[in-house]
């Protein structure tokens, strides 16, 4: 969304719930070189509130963030949330490019929940579309205008340029998955986050379905509290230990929070039919799991026997070099850092 063509040098700066991330990356192609990582935790409350002075304080931790790391740019690519952004795939008349822009404005009235004169509107082609071939689909987003310029306004405040604002959802999928399009059958990537779960299936390179769901870590840890009568400090300690683990604990942790898990296991399982159903040709080959569900144990091998399918740990340093030095210490924050390093892999 908004890209200011031309510009080569920025980061990648991803506002969590929990946590605000940076990288830059250097040289051009697909496979950069890092420069730049940092990271600092950040109160949810401030992240998730418009407030005036909230979104001052964010600011404040961002300002000190890009001068501890040492970027050497001002120009910088924002991550969306994807609570915050409507993303749909639709079978729309086939047209030219320009006449697609001209007829959107009139089309997206009916297909996005907010007034389209209030919402910036975002759209790519796919490609034919899978259920009527007199129509093509299309990729279209849309944000609420307040939102982005609030946004816009803080970053701006502190002297940063935005260059372009992408929903994190595609940017974690430019991480996630190989430049070069080899690939070429359905993945599934599975983000559990602090409040929400995002799924993206990824084909050629492209978004061919999209869902936030409701259910990410806080929910499983509110689960583990409860039921096992315990401070959420314990619960965190036991649920990133133990999690689906049946044999410690004797399975107390696997049975606190398996009644949460399995609600996400059941939205994963509608959305893979949802998508095997629309693409009748075509089927999800393996689960790409980052964020929490890479870290909450024997959560991907409980993917990998529910569905019968291939299930790896995403790595969002997989499209970057860097020195082997550096290995572990990346490996360790892989899974939080998916966001910020597919935002600084954009090629305009």
């Amino acid at each position: 969304m908004s890209i200011i063509s031309g510009v080569s040098d920025f980061f990648g700066l991803d506002i969590g719930t929990t946590a605000i991330r940076l990288v830059q990356l250097t040289g051009t192609g697909p496979v950069k070189t890092l420069a730049r990582y940092a990271y600092s935790p950040v109160d949810a409350k401030l992240v998730m509130s418009d407030a005036k002075a909230d979104q001052q304080k964010v600011a404040e931790v961002i300002t000190k963030l890009v001068s501890q790391s040492g970027v050497s740019s001002r120009n910088v690519a924002v991550g969306l949330p994807s609570n915050r952004v409507f993303t749909m795939i639709a079978d729309i008349d086939r047209m030219s490019p320009g006449e697609l822009a001209q007829s959107m404005q009139f089309q997206a009235d009916s297909l996005i929940p907010t007034p389209v004169s209030e919402s910036k509107l975002d759209w790519v082609i796919l490609g034919d579309s899978p259920v009527d071939q007199t129509k093509m689909e299309v990729l279209l987003t849309s944000v609420v205008n307040e939102y982005v310029e609030g946004r816009l306004d803080m970053l701006e405040s502190i002297g940063l340029n935005v260059v372009a604002f992408e929903p994190d959802n595609l940017a974690l999928c430019r991480a996630m998955i190989a430049p070069d399009g080899s690939n070429n059958t359905p993945q599934l990537v599975v983000d559990i986050g602090s409040m929400s779960t995002d799924l993206v299936v990824i084909v050629n390179g492209a978004p061919r379905l999209t869902r936030s769901i409701p259910t990410g870590s806080e929910a499983i840890l509110k689960a583990a509290t409860q039921n096992l009568n315990i401070d959420r400090k314990q619960a965190e300690q036991f649920v990133f230990k133990f999690g689906l683990v049946k044999d410690k604990l004797e399975g107390q942790v696997y049975q606190a929070i398996i009644g949460t898990v399995e609600l996400l296991i059941t939205d994963i399982e509608k959305s893979i039919k949802f998508f095997e159903q629309r693409y009748q040709n075509l089927k999800i080959a393996n689960i790409i799991v980052t964020g929490g569900a890479s870290a909450l144990p024997e959560f991907p091998l409980f993917l990998a026997n529910r569905f019968g399918l291939n299930v790896e740990i995403g790595n969002a340093w997989r499209n970057v070099n860097y020195s082997q030095d550096k290995q572990n210490d990346l490996l360790a924050i892989s899974n939080h850092f998916g966001v910020a390093a597919g935002l600084a892999e954009r090629i305009e």
